[in-house]
């Protein structure tokens, strides 16, 4: 099996026009089967108005096929705490997620650094 239950993920969603709504999905896996997951988890949504990614408030389950290539899926750390995990700007690397407890993923989108 590719992916198991009750590892945490961390996927963007491939933009598919110029103007797509970027998005990125933080979740656990609650069951899988082969590559299809289904995943409770946290969305990221890029605001353009404030050139940021903003995590909605409540958490979701979705259903992905991650190995689609409309998807990169990155595996964390199980120890991480989704709850905590927000986006900031780190000098000299760019765009990370963080739970400010020991947790980085560089999530720069369009080369090394944003």
């Amino acid at each position: 099996m590719i992916i198991e239950k009750g590892e945490k993920i961390h996927i963007m969603y491939r933009a598919l026009y110029e103007n797509s709504t970027r998005r990125h999905f933080l979740g656990e896996v609650q069951v899988a089967e082969g590559s299809v997951c289904r995943l409770e988890g946290f969305v990221f949504v890029y605001d353009q108005k404030t050139t940021e990614f903003v995590r909605k408030p409540e958490k979701r389950i979705t259903i992905i096929d991650i190995s689609e290539s409309g998807y990169i899926t990155n595996v964390i750390d199980q120890e991480v705490n989704l709850d905590n995990v927000s986006y900031k700007y780190s000098q000299g690397v760019g765009l990370i997620a963080t739970d400010n407890n020991g947790f980085s993923l560089n999530i720069n989108e369009f080369g090394a650094k944003s």
